[in-house]
């Protein structure tokens, strides 16, 4: 694994993904293309959601999947819910350890009005 792919996604950050993610489909027919590791692929959905460049910019050689590989990962995952259940997970695990300070994450019901609003 390359040192871009652990830095993008730690070990602490990889073992609450791997509650969330899916398992990857069965391919009974055998036969192919090898499925891209799951680390590596929210390595460079990361790597996009931080560096702003696009999935065609996706430097494949330090990460493995080509960026149209994880784009539909990215795809995939997020019609499974992953995104929000890791949000979730994230934030339960910050919680108990006492690191969140709750009351900067709190939307009050006027501020919600306001959001509604367009305010």
């Amino acid at each position: 694994m390359s040192k871009i792919v652990e830095r993008l996604v730690p070990d602490e950050l990889w073992e609450l993904f791997q509650r969330v993610v899916p398992k990857a489909p069965s391919r009974p027919q055998g036969g192919g293309r090898r499925r891209h590791g799951d680390r590596e692929v929210l390595a460079a959905i990361v790597f996009v959601a931080t560096s702003g460049c696009t999935w065609q910019q996706v430097p494949a050689a330090s990460f493995g999947p080509p960026g149209a590989s994880a784009h539909w990962r990215f795809t995939e995952w997020t019609k499974a819910r992953v995104w929000a259940r890791l949000h979730h997970l994230v934030l339960d695990e910050l919680g108990s350890r006492g690191e969140l300070e709750w009351s900067r994450c709190a939307i009050d019901s006027v501020n919600m009005w306001a959001m509604e609003k367009g305010i």
